[in-house]
């Protein structure tokens, strides 16, 4: 299996990229964020990769970490375009997260559907431990 990094020049020159782009011609977003605790402490620098497989092939739309805040920046990526006279099953693309937070060296694994302009917003959840560093407890 190939590894692409979507924005490399020599992948947008390809033919993987020209019939990838062919059935998703617009554009979504994602934006993640990571948390603990229900929700009510955000979790800083948790690695992100956002990929999918294209006819055996890895391609890389992002590879980032959540700030103090515990969100990525806004993440464009490649949707179909939505089609208005089947509303009721809207096309999307489906695109696979992995999230690596290392303080605790946990991988979490997500599938999230994009579609043509609208933001998903995914939720990673951190799983709570108690880490002691320099003496300070430290929820994570």
């Amino acid at each position: 299996m190939n590894t692409y990094n979507f924005y490399d020049e020599n992948f947008i020159n390809s033919k993987i990229f020209e019939e990838y782009m062919k059935i998703n011609s617009s554009n979504g977003s994602l934006r993640l964020r990571a948390t603990a605790a229900s929700e009510a402490i955000p979790i800083e620098g948790v690695q992100i990769t956002v990929y999918k497989i294209v006819d055996n092939n890895k391609i890389i739309f992002y590879e980032g970490q959540t700030n103090e805040s515990g969100v990525t920046e806004k993440i464009p990526l490649p949707a179909p375009k939505l089609n208005k006279d089947i509303m009721d099953i809207p096309n999307k693309a489906v695109y696979k997260i992995n999230a690596f937070y290392p303080k605790t060296n946990t991988k979490y694994e997500y599938e999230v559907n994009i579609y043509d302009n609208v933001c998903v917003l995914q939720n990673i959840n951190i799983i709570p431990e108690i880490l002691k560093e320099v003496g300070d407890i430290i929820v994570n």
